[in-house]
C-alpha cells in the first residue's frame, strides 16, 4: 500500500531526489540567464562586449553547475544555458571579442 502514494519519477526527465539543492538550483539559473543574456544580444553587433563577456562568464558558471550538478533536472537547465552562452560567447567573438578592438 505504501508503493500506490509514492509517485513514479523513475522515467521523468526532472527526476528529482526529493532534496534541496539550492546552489545548483542558483547555478541553473544563472547560467540560462547570461545564455539568454549573451544569445540575444548576439544579434546586434555593436553590443559585442557585453554578448562574450556574458557568454564567457557563463561557460564557466554552467561548467562549474555540471560538475557539482545532482539531478538531471539541474543537468538539463544547465546544458540549455551553456548551449546558449556557448553560441553567443562564439557570435560575440566574430563581432568583436571581449575587449573590443582595443589591444589590436
Amino acid at each position: 500500500m505504501a508503493q500506490a502514494l509514492q509517485p513514479n519519477t523513475a522515467g521523468s526527465l526532472f527526476a528529482t531526489d526529493g532534496k534541496s539543492h539550492p546552489l545548483q538550483d542558483a547555478l541553473v539559473v544563472v547560467t540560462l540567464v547570461l545564455g539568454l543574456l549573451s544569445f540575444i544580444t548576439s544579434f546586434f553587433h555593436s553590443l559585442h562586449l557585453v554578448t562574450s563577456w556574458a557568454g564567457l562568464i557563463g561557460l564557466f558558471v554552467g561548467a562549474y553547475g555540471q560538475w557539482i550538478s545532482v539531478t538531471t533536472r539541474e543537468r538539463f537547465g544547465l546544458i540549455l544555458g551553456l548551449g546558449a552562452s556557448g553560441l553567443g560567447f562564439l557570435l560575440g567573438m566574430a563581432h568583436g571579442g571581449l575587449f573590443g578592438g582595443l589591444f589590436s
